[in-house]
C-alpha cells in the first residue's frame, strides 16, 4: 500500500481541497502540540516554585481550545473529505463502466463489490488515515527540531530510537496488506457466489435444491471470516509492538532527564519541556499504524478503483460525432427461448432517430444494446460513449443541484439554463433552497413529469456523443410535451440522438424513423 496515491488528486480534482484543508490542519495541531508541551511544563515550573500562574494558567487553556478547535476542524474535513472521495470514486467508476461496452464490463459480483463496500471502505481511508499520515509527517519533525534547541541530548535519543518505528511498523504493514488482500477477495467470492445464488434461485428452487446452497455459503463465509480474524491479529501486533517500542524511547528520555536533573546539569523547565516534546515525535508515527490495519481495505479498494478507472479518458470536451451500430443484432434474455429481437441492423448517426413499434417489439432492449447496458446473444455492437434517459430517471435522495450533476459536472449557470429550457427553472427558483433542495428517494416531492423533464436537463449537459431517449414525453402535459421536443431537436443538431416514441411530431422530424415489429415465434425457434 503506498503511504498516498496521487492518482487520487489527478483523476478526482474535487479531492483537492478538502485533502489540502486536511494538510493545514495537521501543520496547525503539530504547533498546538508544542507549544502545549511549554505551556505544561511552565504550569508545572510555576507550581513548583510557588510564582505567578496566571501567565502559564492561561496560555495553557488558549492552548487546549485551539487544539479542541483543531480537532473539531479535522472531524468536520474529514467527513467531507471522506463522503466527497467515497462519492466522486463512485461516480467516477460507474461513469468509466458505462462507458465500455458489456463484454468489457468486470463481473456483476466483482463490480458490486468494488462499487458500493469498495468505494464506501476509501472513506475511512481518507477521513481517517490520511490525516494520520499527514501528522506523521509533520509533528516528529517539528518536535525533533524543536527539541533539539531545548535539549540536544534528549534530542539524539529521539533521533536515533525514532526510525525504528516506521522500520517495525513496514515490516508489519506488509503482511497485514497481504492478509488484506486475501480478506477482500474472499469477500468478492463470497459477493459473487451469493450473486450467482439469488440469479439462479428460481431453478433452484423448481428443483427442490435451494436449501443445499447455505451449507456453500457457509462455507465462503468461513474463508471471509478466517480471514477477517487473520487480518484483525497481525493488527492487535503492530499496534502493540508500535506501543512497546514507543513507550521504551520515551522512558529512555525521562530517565536521562531525570539522572541530569539529579546532577543538576538541566533545569526543571527545561527536562519537563524535554519529556513532553519526545512522546509528540513517536505518537504519530504510533497513530499511523493503528490506521494503517482500519484503512487497508480502502487502501485495497482505491487501487483497484484508479487501475480501472485510469485507462479510460472521460468525454469533456465537445460531443462527438461518433456512430453507434447493432449489426444483424438478436438479442434473447437469459432462460428464455424466445427472441425479443432478431437480425436487427441499426445505425445512430448524428441527428435523430426515431424508433416505433407496438409493446413488446424490443424498443427499449434496442436502446440498451445502443448504450452497451446489454450484449446482443448474436450479431455485433459497435458503441460509442453515451447516455440514456429511461421513462423514470434514476433520482438520489440528494439536492436537485446533486441529481443534475450525478454524471457531468458544471456550474450554476449552466444548470439553470438546462432547467429554463426544460421549463423547471421557476419551480426550482420558487424553492426555500433552489439548487440546493433536497429531494426524497427516487425524486421524492417531484411528479411524474417533473422527474422525466429533470432527466432531459440530465441528458443536455451530457457530452456523451449518443443520447436515448425512452418515451421522454410519457408522463408529460403538451406544454411541457412541447418543451421535450424542442429539446430533443436541439440535442440532434450535433450529436447522435435515438427516441423510442408514439409521437407523431418527433417522427415527422426524424432523419431516420426505424419501425420494429413483433418476432414472430417460428423465428425464435
Amino acid at each position: 500500500m503506498k503511504p498516498f496515491d496521487p492518482r487520487l488528486l489527478r483523476l478526482l480534482p474535487g479531492a483537492r481541497r478538502p485533502v489540502l484543508a486536511l494538510g493545514a490542519i495537521g501543520v496547525a495541531q503539530g504547533v498546538a502540540a508544542i507549544v502545549q508541551a511549554f505551556a505544561v511544563a511552565a504550569v508545572v515550573v510555576a507550581v513548583a516554585r510557588h510564582t505567578a500562574l496566571w501567565g502559564p494558567l492561561g496560555l495553557l487553556a488558549a492552548v487546549l481550545v485551539v487544539r479542541a478547535l483543531l480537532t473539531g476542524a479535522t472531524e468536520l474535513v474529514s467527513s467531507w473529505a471522506g463522503t466527497e472521495v467515497s462519492a466522486g470514486l463512485r461516480t467516477l467508476l460507474l461513469r468509466t463502466w458505462l462507458a465500455r461496452s458489456a463484454d468489457q464490463r468486470p463481473e456483476p459480483a466483482a463490480a458490486q463489490t468494488l462499487a458500493t463496500q469498495g468505494a464506501t471502505s476509501v472513506e475511512t481511508y481518507v477521513a481517517r488515515y490520511l490525516p494520520a499520515l499527514v501528522a506523521a509527517a509533520v509533528l516528529p519533525v517539528l518536535a525533533v527540531v524543536t527539541l533539539a534547541f531545548v535539549d540536544l541530548w534528549s534530542a539524539l535519543i529521539v533521533v536515533l530510537t525514532l526510525p525504528l518505528l516506521p522500520l517495525f511498523a513496514a515490516l508489519i504493514g506488509k503482511a497485514t496488506a497481504d492478509a488484506s488482500d486475501k480478506r477482500w477477495r474472499a469477500l468478492a467470492t463470497l459477493a459473487g457466489h451469493f450473486v450467482d445464488m439469488m440469479r439462479g434461485l428460481p431453478t433452484l428452487s423448481a428443483y427442490g435444491r435451494a436449501s443445499r446452497q447455505s451449507a456453500t455459503i457457509r462455507e465462503v463465509s468461513q474463508r471471509h471470516r478466517t480471514a477477517t480474524v487473520a487480518t484483525l491479529k497481525l493488527a492487535f501486533l503492530s499496534s502493540a509492538a508500535l506501543e512497546l517500542l514507543a513507550t521504551i524511547s520515551v522512558a529512555l528520555v525521562a530517565v536521562a532527564v531525570g539522572i541530569r536533573l539529579t546532577w543538576g546539569d538541566i533545569g526543571l523547565g527545561t527536562g519537563l519541556a524535554a519529556i513532553l516534546l519526545a512522546p509528540e515525535a513517536y505518537w504519530p508515527i504510533r497513530r499511523v499504524g493503528q490506521e494503517f490495519h482500519s484503512a487497508a481495505d480502502g487502501a485495497q479498494a482505491l487501487d483497484d478503483i484508479l487501475t480501472a478507472t485510469a485507462a479510460t479518458t472521460a468525454e469533456r470536451s465537445r460531443p462527438g460525432t461518433g456512430v453507434a451500430r447493432l449489426e444483424g443484432v438478436t438479442y434473447r434474455y437469459p432462460g428464455t427461448t424466445r427472441d425479443v429481437l432478431h437480425d436487427l441492423t441499426l445505425t445512430a448517426a448524428p441527428g435523430l432517430t426515431v424508433i416505433t413499434g407496438p409493446s413488446g417489439t424490443g424498443k427499449t432492449t434496442a436502446l440498451e444494446l445502443l448504450c452497451g447496458l446489454r450484449e446482443p446473444t448474436t450479431g455485433t455492437a459497435s458503441l460509442v460513449p453515451s447516455r440514456l434517459v429511461t421513462q423514470r430517471p434514476f433520482l438520489t435522495a440528494g439536492s436537485i443541484r446533486t441529481n443534475l450533476t450525478l454524471a457531468d459536472e458544471a456550474d450554476d449557470d449552466r444548470l439553470w439554463s438546462v432547467l429554463r429550457q426544460v421549463g423547471l427553472e421557476d419551480l426550482v427558483r420558487g424553492l426555500p433552497d433552489g439548487l440546493g433542495t433536497p429531494l426524497g428517494d427516487d425524486g421524492f416531492g417531484l411528479s411524474a413529469g417533473q422527474r422525466a423533464r429533470l432527466g432531459m436537463a440530465r441528458a443536455l449537459l451530457s457530452t456523451a456523443p449518443l443520447v436515448a431517449l425512452d418515451e421522454p414525453t410519457a408522463h408529460l402535459d403538451p406544454a411541457s410535451t412541447a418543451l421535450v421536443d424542442d429539446v430533443v431537436r436541439s440535442l440532434a443538431r450535433d450529436r447522435a440522438v435515438v427516441v423510442v416514441t408514439h409521437r407523431p411530431s418527433l417522427v415527422a422530424h426524424a432523419d431516420q424513423h426505424v419501425t420494429l415489429s413483433p418476432v414472430v415465434q417460428e423465428v425464435a425457434r
